[in-house]
């Protein structure tokens, strides 16, 4: 795993750039969260494909157990990728809703990622 870091004026955000998935269960997601956390990153960005498919099936959790802790420690996620190959109405529903607030958001690219974490 490296971390990429983006400057937008003051703010600092984390880019997690690694090959393969490291986000298989809330337990991963937490650790991801802690160890930048402790590096004083608020703001992370997290590639889809470094989180596992199964995160996207909403049905067995994975996804809230890993936002809520993004949530409880108040830190801003943006997740980047093509979220169009899950074709279900929850997921959809789901990332719409998470887009209509800051917390988490789930963006096509780095640019607009970014942009999202740049503003207050």
């Amino acid at each position: 795993m490296k971390i990429e870091v983006h400057h937008s004026g003051n703010i600092h955000i984390a880019e997690v750039i690694a090959d393969e998935i490291l986000i298989k269960t809330p337990e991963d997601g937490l650790q991801v969260l802690v160890d930048l956390y402790y590096q004083d990153f608020d703001k992370i960005i997290v590639h889809e494909k470094n989180i596992t498919p199964d995160f996207f099936e909403l049905k067995n959790g994975i996804a809230g157990e890993i936002l809520q802790k993004f949530s409880n420690y108040r830190v801003r996620l943006v997740i980047i990728g093509e979220f169009s190959k899950y074709p279900g109405k929850s997921i959809r529903d789901f990332i719409y809703e998470s887009n209509q607030g800051k917390q988490i958001n789930f963006l096509n690219s780095l640019q607009e990622a970014i942009d999202q974490l740049s503003s207050r």
